[in-house]
């Protein structure tokens, strides 16, 4: 079978090795181990700061386009006067694949959404990364490509896979995952919800991800009498602004920069809360990994983290010693999680639950139980089904 791979993603070269995006690098590699050949198009340079990954699979076909960017009147002209070029090699390297798989969202990949139209009988997924909330306020070349994708007119044998699950979806959009974990590293993470109380933040320190949400939260409940502490794993450009918020109001939160995910494993393990207040999200990997060690996360209701979370399933009503009145904001309590309204709410459910004990218990194992279920094996069978279907 011969597998074409259409993605926004880079793909370089260091040394004599092609490298991409880490995460992306995983993933691509299970894609690949389940077909005779591979070709890759997609952009084959990139002036940011990434961390990159050698494929483990080095023996497949990259054709190298252009980035299609439109931030500036000059980039718009350029990528226009691209876009017909990029059409053509998109037609041929279709024509000659057995298998089309899109990643979504992109400018190249809205392109070839378009493109694929014209190619009814062909087998073709879709990983469609972003947040495909209906109702999310997004760009414009985003909201086309859930329009193109979804319509079972214009889009044929294809199967869209995106994070969570929406109401009202067309036969082609297919609820999906991703993993970080094997089955092997499953364990009883067991919690023992004790002061101090550990809060987690692991991703980049920007202003889409709010961090400094966090700091805030940390401040109040220690001047509430709730011992406390953050602890940040990452870098950005507000290391620095957090830093001084800490230290001009003396809160206990502490900053690791990057790290290993053997060192990300430990904190998890010693964390009782994740927090993630983030602006647009797609699968929110910090908030699955977390749930894996029992953390409780308490994130925004951004993408598919409400159905992460557990939102619409009860937690503990059949448990009339269960005392959900006391300053509980039940619509924003999940089975396996919080919803981080303002921090105000947010401080008033986590001191009703952590008065009690039995069900920030069961929630921290109801997130864990959930977490252990997306494991890469898991995510490697359901490669091979939509390879092989």
């Amino acid at each position: 079978m011969n597998l074409l791979i259409i993605s926004d993603a880079p793909i370089l070269i260091q040394g004599d090795k092609k490298v991409a995006y880490a995460p992306y690098v995983k993933e691509m590699d299970l894609w690949m181990h389940h077909v005779d050949s591979t070709t890759f198009i997609s952009p084959d340079c990139f002036n940011g700061h990434i961390l990159f990954q050698e494929f483990k699979n080095q023996d497949f076909k990259q054709i190298g386009l252009r980035r299609l960017e439109f931030h500036t009147l000059w980039s718009a002209l350029i990528s226009m006067f691209t876009v017909p070029y990029q059409f053509f090699v998109l037609c041929f390297a279709f024509a000659k694949a057995d298998h089309i798989h899109l990643r979504c969202p992109g400018n190249l990949a809205l392109l070839a959404s378009m493109v694929q139209v014209f190619f009814p009988t062909k087998k073709k997924t879709v990983k469609y990364a972003g947040n495909f909330d209906p109702n999310a306020t997004q760009p414009m070349a985003y909201r086309w490509q859930k329009r193109i994708l979804s319509n079972t007119f214009l889009t044929k044998n294809i199967d869209v896979l995106v994070y969570g699950e929406w109401p009202q979806q067309t036969i082609n959009i297919k609820p999906f995952f991703t993993a970080t974990y094997s089955e092997n590293d499953r364990g009883n993470f067991t919690k023992d919800f004790k002061e101090l109380y550990q809060f987690i933040f692991v991703g980049t320190l920007s202003q889409n991800k709010n961090p400094q949400l966090l700091v805030e939260l940390i401040k109040q409940l220690n001047k509430e009498g709730v011992a406390a502490q953050a602890h940040f794993y990452g870098d950005g450009p507000m290391m620095e602004e957090l830093k001084i918020m800490t230290d001009s109001h003396s809160t206990p939160c502490y900053f690791y920069g990057n790290q290993s995910s053997e060192v990300l494993k430990v904190a998890y393990e010693k964390a009782h809360f994740c927090f993630l207040a983030s602006k647009s999200e797609g699968w929110p990997k910090a908030v699955a990994e977390s749930m894996w060690y029992g953390c409780i996360p308490i994130a925004t209701p951004v993408s598919c983290v409400p159905w992460m979370l557990g939102i619409k399933e009860k937690l503990g009503e059949e448990n009339d010693q269960v005392d959900f009145t006391n300053g509980l904001d039940l619509k924003s309590i999940g089975s396996r999680g919080l919803i981080y309204t303002d921090k105000d709410q947010t401080i008033l459910n986590l001191k009703s639950l952590l008065r009690n004990p039995a069900v920030i218990k069961m929630m921290s194992q109801n997130a864990k139980d959930w977490s252990q279920d997306y494991t890469i094996e898991k995510f490697e069978r359901e490669i091979i089904k939509l390879v092989q279907s």
